[in-house]
């Protein structure tokens, strides 16, 4: 399933105060929210870094060069996205009914897919 389909938080972003806003977060779960938004941003750096050493040094002067690179590219981007859908998925899962419920209608709202909370 890609981004655009699914009903991310995207914790690592700059909507930190947004998401705190609209879901009422207590203090543990903002504690969480700034935990985990600097773990995930530090784990996406490393990726990040990855990607540049990648397209600095692989090989794309032919198309099966370009070919291996668009893979390894796209592995790294889907690794990336892998990180955002866990890390908004240890959030919502913080996340009391009423709040689950406000982010399934938002999900529904915005015609996505949610991200099912993890088992207790």
């Amino acid at each position: 399933m890609s981004m655009a389909q699914m009903c991310i938080l995207n914790v690592g972003s700059e909507n930190s105060d947004q998401i705190k806003q609209v879901f009422q977060l207590n203090e543990d779960q903002i504690v969480a929210l700034e935990v985990s938004k600097l773990i995930l941003n530090q784990e996406i750096a490393v990726l990040q870094e990855q990607v540049q050493e990648l397209i600095k040094n692989h090989p794309q002067s032919n198309p099966d060069e370009l070919m291996v690179f668009a893979k390894k590219h796209k592995d790294l981007e889907d690794q990336m996205f892998s990180l955002t859908i866990t890390y908004d998925q240890k959030l919502i899962s913080l996340f009391n009914e009423k709040q689950y419920e406000r982010y399934l209608l938002l999900c529904t709202k915005a015609n996505r897919t949610p991200i099912v909370k993890l088992q207790e």
